[in-house]
This record gives C-alpha cells, structure tokens and sequence, in this order.
C-alpha cells in the first residue's frame, strides 16, 4: 500500500554523492503518491543503523532540519577505504495498521534487531501474536510480526533464506520488504505480490515499489548510467527475494517456496547498533480512538422516523417510496422507475473473449490494468479476470482517504493470494479530509440533498489516474467492474436532474444535464458562502475526470452476469474476505463515506442506496419484493461505529452533526 525505496552504491564507484542525492530525493518525491501520512528512512553509518521517521509527508521530510543535519550530511561524506558502501532505505506511509501519531508505528519499522520498510499489509497478524506467544508485541503496526518470525526462525538454523520463506509462509496479504540487520551485513529484499522494482549494476542498486519510479529517475539523470554502468532495470516477481551483500553488492536470489533447505554461505555477520534519531523527541501518544457509545436519544429518534418511512406508499413491484425523486406511480401503483426499466441485455462471455483476445498475449509482463477500490465488485472482478480469464493484470486504487481499512485490507488479500502487483495511488489524504470536512459543515450550515454528492467528489479523480497508469505501462486495456444494478441516479435527481435517460451511469449524462448540474451548485455556492474554500479546485478537477473525460475502459458486468451469492461465496470461500462488524451486508463497506450519507438519506428521505440497489434485484428477477423489504429494514439501520470513523476522520463532532441532521425536516 506503501512506498519503499533505496539507493546503494559502492564508494569507490564514481558516482558523486551530489548526484546521488538528487538521485534519492527524485525517488523519494516519485513514492511520495503512495502515501503521504507518515515517512521514514535509515541508513548506515559507522557502524550504526540511523533512523529517522516523522508522520509528515515525504516531501516534508526532506526539507526538515533532522534529515539536512543528518542524511544529508551521511550523503555528502564520501570515504573510498569505509567497507560499508553507501546504504539507504526510504519509505512514503499511507497508514494503515498503527496510528502515525504513534511514533513507533511509522516506518522504517525496528523490530528483532532489524530495521524494514514494508509495503502492503499482513491481514493475520493478531493471528500470529496469539500463535507464536513467545514473541513480544510492543506496537501496533503489523510489520512488527513479520520481522519478529523473520529472527525467530533466523535464530533456529542461523539461514535468512530460510527464515524468510518460513515467515512469507506464515503471514496473509500482499508483501513486499526491504530489511538492514543490526548483526548481518547484508539487505534482504523479498516480494509475494511483485511490488518490488530493482535497478541493478554491479556498483549502484536502486529499489522503488514501481517501475515508473526508477525509470523516471534514470531518464532525468542520465549521466548515471555512464557513471554506474549498465543498469538493469526488472521486477522481484512474485514469491521471490534476495539477499544483497554489503561489501560487493552481489546478489543472492532465491524462490519463497521451496522445499529444500537453503544455503547460509551469502549471510556476513557484523556488529551495528541502532539509532533511532527521534525517539526521544516525537510524541508517542496512542492510537486516536472515537467513542464507541451512542446515544440512546439516537436510537431513538431512528425508531420513531423508521416507522413513519415503513408507512410511506411504495411500488407494489419494486421497494422505491414516494419521496424518490421523479417518481409517479399509475393507477395499479406501479412506479415510473419500474414502467421505464430496461431489463440488462449482458454482451456474454463469448463477446468478452473476443473483445480481449487482443490484449489477452504473450506478454513480457502484464496485459491489462484492473481497478480494484476493495469492495466486493472490483474484487471479484479481479478474481474473475485472473482465474476465469486468464489474464496478468496489475491492480491500481486509488485512495482518496475514505478507503477503509478494511477495504485495504481485502486488497491486500486478494493481492497477495493472487501473486498481483498492486499500485497505490495515494491523494494528499490530510488535504482530502479537510476538503470534506469543509463541505460536511458547509452543508450541515444550509441542508440540501443535491449538494451531498460533493462529499464525494474528492474520489473520481480514479478515472484520470487510470489512464495516466495505461501510459506508464504502455498498455491498452483498462478493466473496471461497476455493477449495473448499482444505478443512483436520485443523487443527481435532488439536483432537479431527471433521471430518465439512456445511459447506463450517471456520468452518461446529456451535455444539457451537465450544464445543469453546473448552475444548480453555481446557485447553492452563492447562497451558501461556506462552499466558497480551498476544496473549489479539487472539485472541479473532480468534476473533470468524471463528467468530461473519456471513459474507455471494459466493464466487466456488461459482460458476465453479476450474483450476489456467488460472489460473497468466492470472496470470503477463497480468499478470506472481511465483513464489517457494524452491518450485514458486504455492500459499501470499503467506502467510508457511505455511512454517513446514507444516514442522511434515510433520514431526510426515507431511503438509501439500498432501496434503490434491490429493486433493481427485483426488477432483474434476483429477489423478491419480500426478501428487498426485509433487507432494506435491516441494512437502512445507521452503523453508527462507520458515522463515528468518518467524523473522526474529517475532524467533525460526531454528536453535533447526527443532532444537525436529525433537525432537518424530513419530505415525509
């Protein structure tokens, strides 16, 4: 989920150290886009491992006065006799297991007389507290275990190889690590999934988490070539790593899984002791945590509008009440919604195979692009692509700080099962959430239903950035698997959009309705001066990526049919899925914002996504009305743990906005 990195260089080479620190900062600046919560790096110097790490953006980091006292000036020594050659590990965090606040969560992690960087997330790590009790837990983050076992079974048969297998054995979920030794002289690299680049020559290594990162770097500093010598530039595929020696820069690879027992001839005993720079200064309070009670007056006062929405006239044939907009019901009570239906003519999977067959290859390594956001269509849909398929993609999410931990946890399963690499796009998260917390209180100042979408509008610059991977891949084809039945057209329909056109997705919408749409939030901003903040841009662009560009990408369901069933089925059956404790379905749970919105809704209007989703069920012959009525009683109900998490998250008082909202009149 994260970036790593690193550069090492023999010091008799005839690089300079001016180059390469530019060298390190164009990659560190490049990793920066797969998180920028927390960063961290270490390097080693007279016989010491250093530290540094800050929950501050990379780019920050580099400008701080730690890393110029320090990094900077380890950089710009250069002694040709020092044995050690030059040596230094990066990491750019988007967080996920442990709390940045936490100094000893961020990256580089110190744990088992070993520092690492770590990309991706161990899904099973409380498992592996509980079954190697042995083993002492000192932090949150999930690293800690792994490099915990990596010394445990290191101190058995004294073999990393082997230890390492054991370890990659042991944890779940996508993997990638870079590991300096307080007691060996060497670097080991390891990779389950392929998110993990190396530029070798036999005297510069560098290492980043995508290809783009170290090509990039070499084509703006070109010189370095004819300094370092050929340089190759390949993946660490999946369920492969390599131990580098630290005196030589010799490589040492090896398979994950293998059934014989490794040789220890590549492993350099030394003696270093380990320096965290900022342990002492940085606060290392605990994790930021929300209350976990309600009040009772909250589950009140649901009750009481629940059994006034239950009353609300329906569609005898679907669930959709009278408050939707546009609806009209005929004479037998039928709705609008369900008279205009156009049942989903599925293009077949005979069409899907001919439609790849193009891309579908030989390939020297991935032939198509899969958007995965962690929820339980794009997972499935990657399920579907590799194993029915038989297609290598590489994965992208983009995070816009409302993916879930759990959402990122799911990828992560997925992932490293799959063997896939994943590439993290990571928006400024901190700048994100205040942009959303602005709008929230915009909002909750002067209510209007047709304005909630912009809560939203910091995620659909996805789009862009899937095209912006095709070209760096130099690939042609872009899976997307949006479910059809998904259709929420009501959000644009409380704008005074009429829903009833052609396109299958909202972003199908007419150049009249666009422009429309446009002078309904021109209005709503010059009645409500509070829109007027630094969020104006990023919705904009937002609206660009959505509304304006091109979407040429396949979607997987107008292709194959989509069923609930099999899909929960596969997903927890085969690859472990995780459900959210706070409701029964598995739709929506990676999305944090949903929660919140859809409380809203219920309230205000008497229905949500859900009512809309399953009378779409019903009118495809999926479900009955029954079993969408039962549902959608269940489902509508507020998960108030995901409400807190996303107040939380957006630095908004949890109880303040849940009174605001139930203020407001509903339109029933």
């Amino acid at each position: 989920m994260c970036g790593i990195l690193g550069v090492l260089a023999k010091n008799s080479s005839k690089i300079s150290r001016p180059l390469l620190s530019k060298v390190i900062h164009n990659l560190y600046l490049l990793s920066e886009t797969r998180g920028k919560e927390a960063s961290g790096i270490s390097y080693i110097e007279n016989g010491s491992i250093k530290v540094i790490k800050k929950n501050v953006a990379a780019s920050r980091l580099l400008r701080s006065e730690i890393f110029k006292q320090n990094v900077l000036k380890y950089i710009k020594k250069n002694d040709p006799n020092q044995d050690e050659v030059f040596n230094i590990i990066g990491h750019s965090r988007l967080v996920t297991n442990g709390d940045s606040s936490f100094h000893f969560n961020n990256q580089p992690v110190i744990a088992g007389d070993m520092v690492a960087v770590h990309n991706g997330i161990i899904v099973n790590d409380d498992q592996l507290w509980k079954k190697f009790p042995e083993l002492k837990r000192n932090y949150q983050v999930d690293t800690e275990i792994l490099l915990n076992l990596i010394r445990y079974f290191f101190n058995i048969n004294n073999s990393l190889i082997d230890a390492t297998r054991k370890t990659f054995q042991e944890i779940k979920g996508a993997t990638s690590i870079a590991v300096q030794f307080k007691d060996l002289n060497n670097i080991l690299l390891a990779t389950n999934n392929g998110s993990l680049y190396l530029g070798y020559s036999k005297n510069l290594i560098l290492f980043a988490s995508e290809k783009f990162i170290i090509d990039s770097t070499l084509r703006k500093y070109p010189e370095i070539k004819s300094l370092a010598g050929e340089i190759n530039v390949f993946q660490i595929e999946s369920g492969n790593g390599l131990i580098i020696d630290l005196e030589s820069l010799e490589k040492a690879d090896f398979k994950l899984v293998e059934q014989q027992s490794a040789t220890t001839s590549t492993i350099k005993h030394k003696s270093r002791e380990i320096i965290d720079l900022l342990a002492n200064n940085e606060n290392s309070y605990g994790c930021t945590v929300y209350s976990k009670s309600v009040p009772s007056e909250f589950d009140r006062i649901f009750e009481q509008r629940q059994q006034r929405i239950l009353n609300l006239r329906r569609c005898v044939r679907c669930v959709l009440p009278e408050t939707m907009p546009f609806i009209h019901f005929n004479d037998a009570g039928i709705c609008s919604y369900c008279l205009s239906y156009t049942p989903i003519k599925l293009k077949g999977k005979n069409q899907l195979t001919q439609d790849i067959q193009i891309y579908n290859k030989k390939s020297d390594q991935y032939n198509c692009i899969v958007s995965l956001s962690g929820g339980r269509d794009s997972s499935y849909g990657l399920h579907y692509v590799v194993n029915n398929l038989g297609m290598h993609p590489v994965t992208y999410t983009y995070d816009w700080g409302m993916v879930t931990d759990l959402a990122r946890r799911n990828i992560s399963r997925l992932c490293g099962k799959l063997g896939l690499e994943h590439i993290l796009i990571s928006a400024d998260i901190r700048k994100k959430r205040e942009n959303i917390r602005k709008n929230v209180l915009a909002w909750l100042k002067k209510p209007d239903l047709g304005m909630i979408p912009l809560f939203m509008a910091g995620d659909k610059q996805f789009f862009y950035h899937g095209e912006k991977l095709k070209k760096q891949f130099n690939l042609d084809l872009t899976i997307l698997s949006e479910n059809l039945l998904e259709k929420t057209s009501f959000k644009t329909g409380f704008s005074g959009i009429d829903p009833y056109n052609k396109g299958e997705r909202i972003y199908s919408l007419s150049f009249a309705k666009k422009i429309q749409l446009i002078l309904y939030y021109f209005k709503n901003y010059l009645q409500n001066s509070a829109y007027l903040n630094s969020s104006l841009i990023d919705t904009f662009l937002a609206y660009c990526s959505y509304y304006v560009m091109n979407h040429n990408f396949l979607f997987l369901y107008n292709y194959i049919p989509w069923n609930e069933k099999e899909v929960e089925k596969t997903l927890i059956e085969e690859y472990d899925w995780e459900l959210a404790t706070d409701t029964e379905t598995s739709w929506r749970i990676g999305d944090g914002t949903a929660p919140f919105y859809n409380y809203i809704y219920y309230m205000v209007a008497g229905f949500t996504e859900n009512d809309t989703f399953r009378s779409n069920q019903i009118r495809e012959n999926q479900i009955t009305r029954e079993e969408a009525m039962e549902r959608i009683i269940t489902e509508n109900r507020p998960r108030w743990e995901s409400i807190q998490w996303y107040c939380n998250a957006i630095r908004i008082n949890f109880e303040d906005a849940i009174k605001a909202i139930n203020n407001i009149p509903p339109l029933y």
